[in-house]
């Protein structure tokens, strides 16, 4: 309000929930009879106001970056390693405080690696649109295309047809959704499974007005809500964990094996999906039963939709099966493939109405930027703690496991890339991870494979943050699910996939991998 008692109009920012004056400062004089609050009541007013806005929240971040800057010692020549541990804790706090809207803690990078000598500003700018971030935000264009063309409640009305009885068995229904997006995702790269799959999910969503689930009412309709959301997120990690085409985590360590390890047996198409596929099976029983837990108490957009499944599985299919990228020297990426293809849809006529196309840029002002900004922080984190050296001292802390039996190895090294896939998307963990353990895997004379796999196995259980992959901030992005929802699902996805993983790699992986068990 100015001082004539007139409005500027809307508050600037939807996280304004209290005055910033209390009412006895703003009124004129108390009128006759009043008495003054006492100090006590005046201080929990302002107490009050505080929490409202945020403020100890907001204060929480720049103090632990503070506290972590004075206090953590990492040695000499290692003072950008231990910035990058404050920012870790400056962003990690205001994204899970929610004390800043989410675009804006995101966007805390971008400012705070320049100012505390990270990396330049260029570089940390440069992490905010790369090919994966031209995926996501393609994505979310051809996204609102399948809304607004109603392609996902067709889907939704077949796989309803499929595995809906009468009446509705939310275990039965869960089981087809996230059964079809894993069998899905082992063909297809996870992100783009969830893109195709998350419309035809939350489309379901959509047909069951409140109380159609066993009748249990609103509050059921919620968690089953939540239970279909998180089991598309993680059951398109959980398919492309099983063979190499389904995650580029994979097909790095196939990559960085042959390259390190040339000796080796190598790792091919079929071996790798015979240690992958019992391995997600047992993620994704998992799955499953973890969120049945939690439930109960052909047109023109077709033909692109389909096309650009068709693209994104041939553009590299194997290393002596090229695909149609080495027409343009592999210089093509999934985010160039689904920018061109969210274009179409700009161009493309919809047949409907005169001067129509299949998409407006009006639809487009729905996009959530703020998801986009969230994973570009998340590329930007992962350039950090390599440019800072923090790899390289995490690294170093792992030569304690020389001489180690292997139950102790393996699950050390997949917890290890576990954490920091977490802050990191799964590709640049892996890029960051396998390297060094092919390095430590040499130093401490054991198997490359105990690591390596390890290592590749666990930067794909991204399970408990939105920044941990593309998939995550798929799910995220429909407002249906919660940090917290990530953390209570994924946190027993994440045991269960470690404790498999220790006893498949020595017993299983010996006899795929060629390793010697002795060690």
């Amino acid at each position: 309000m100015d001082k004539n008692g007139s409005s500027y109009g809307e508050s600037s920012s939807d996280d304004v929930e209290a005055p910033l004056l209390l009412p006895a400062a703003r009124g004129g004089t108390m009128a006759k009879g009043d008495r003054r609050r006492p100090a006590s009541a005046a201080a929990a007013a302002w107490v009050r106001a505080l929490l409202a806005h945020k403020y100890p929240a907001i204060a929480a971040g720049p103090a632990a970056c503070a506290a972590v800057c004075a206090a953590v010692d990492l040695g000499d020549g290692h003072g950008e390693a231990r910035n990058m541990l404050g920012v870790l804790a400056w962003v990690f706090l205001w994204w899970v405080t929610g004390a800043v809207p989410l675009a804006v803690a995101s966007m805390a990078p971008l400012f705070l690696f320049p100012a505390l000598g990270i990396s330049s500003d260029d570089d940390v700018a440069r992490a905010y649109m790369g090919d994966v971030i031209s995926l996501v935000l393609g994505s979310f264009i051809l996204a609102l295309a399948v809304d607004h063309h109603r392609i996902h409640r067709r889907l939704a009305l077949n796989v309803l047809s499929l595995f809906c009885g009468d009446p509705v068995r939310p275990s039965l229904l869960l089981l087809g959704v996230t059964g079809t997006t894993a069998l899905v995702s082992m063909w297809i790269h996870n992100t783009a499974c969830t893109v195709m799959m998350m419309p035809v999910a939350t489309g379901i969503l959509q047909r069951f007005p409140r109380g159609d689930i066993d009748d249990g009412g609103g509050q059921e309709v919620r968690r089953f809500s939540k239970a279909v959301v998180l089991g598309v997120v993680y059951a398109s990690a959980i398919g492309g964990m099983a063979t190499l085409t389904g995650t580029g985590v994979n097909i790095i360590l196939v990559g960085m094996w042959s390259s390190y390890f040339p000796e080796q047996r190598p790792i091919t198409f079929s071996s790798w999906m015979s240690f992958g596929l019992p391995m997600a099976i047992i993620l994704f029983l998992a799955l499953w039963l973890t969120l049945c837990l939690m439930s109960n108490g052909f047109c023109r957009e077709d033909g692109l939709g389909c096309g650009l499944v068709v693209l994104w599985m041939t553009r590299n299919i194997t290393d002596n099966i090229p695909g149609w990228g080495v027409l343009f020297h592999n210089k093509v990426g999934d985010g160039t493939v689904t920018i061109m293809m969210a274009t179409l849809l700009f161009i493309i006529p919809s047949g409907k109405r005169e001067g129509e196309k299949l998409m407006d840029w009006n639809k487009c002002k729905k996009i959530q930027w703020n998801i986009i900004l969230l994973l570009g922080a998340g590329f930007a984190i992962a350039d950090g703690f390599k440019t800072s050296g923090l790899t390289d001292i995490l690294s170093n802390g792992l030569r304690f496991l020389k001489g180690a039996p292997t139950l102790v190895i393996v699950p050390v090294a997949c917890v290890f890339s576990g954490i920091m896939t977490e802050f990191t998307s799964d590709d640049s963990t892996t890029t960051l991870v396998l390297p060094l353990f092919a390095e430590l895997a040499k130093s401490i004379e054991v198997h490359p494979a105990l690591l390596m796999v390890s290592g590749a196995i666990g930067a794909q259980l991204s399970y408990l943050l939105p920044t941990g992959s593309p998939s995550n901030v798929v799910g995220f992005s429909t407002g249906y699910i919660t940090i917290k929802d990530l953390v209570a699902t994924g946190l027993p996805l994440k045991i269960v996939a470690i404790a498999a993983l220790t006893v498949l790699l020595p017993t299983l992986g010996s006899t795929i991998f060629g390793m010697d068990i002795k060690s």
